[in-house]
């Protein structure tokens, strides 16, 4: 949600490939645990938007850092290119796609 994916198929076009039945419960709990909000998108009520609540949002500082150690420490590891983080650029780590 960081990088602006809202819809429950947007999140199922990630390149980590998860399945829909683990999505929808890491879904659920993630809103269980207040950290997100779903609101109904269109006129179908299984729609759904799913946004970080404020709770959700604190967690950025967290997670930018958790990500710069995976840049820094572990093979192949990656920052979605499209919306790339202060995380990939504080941890001097090219991506894959660059030289």
């Amino acid at each position: 949600m960081f990088f602006g994916k809202q819809r429950f198929e947007e999140f199922l076009e990630s390149p980590e490939e998860i399945s829909t039945n683990i999505l929808a419960n890491r879904l659920k709990l993630l809103e269980e645990l207040g950290l997100v909000d779903k609101q109904p998108y269109s006129n179908h009520s299984r729609r759904m938007n799913y946004q970080l609540t404020e709770k959700g949002k604190s967690l950025r500082p967290v997670l930018k850092v958790i990500a710069a150690w995976g840049l820094k420490h572990i093979d192949n590891t990656q920052i979605p290119q499209n919306n790339p983080s202060d995380a990939d650029r504080s941890a001097n780590k090219p991506r894959a796609s660059e030289p």
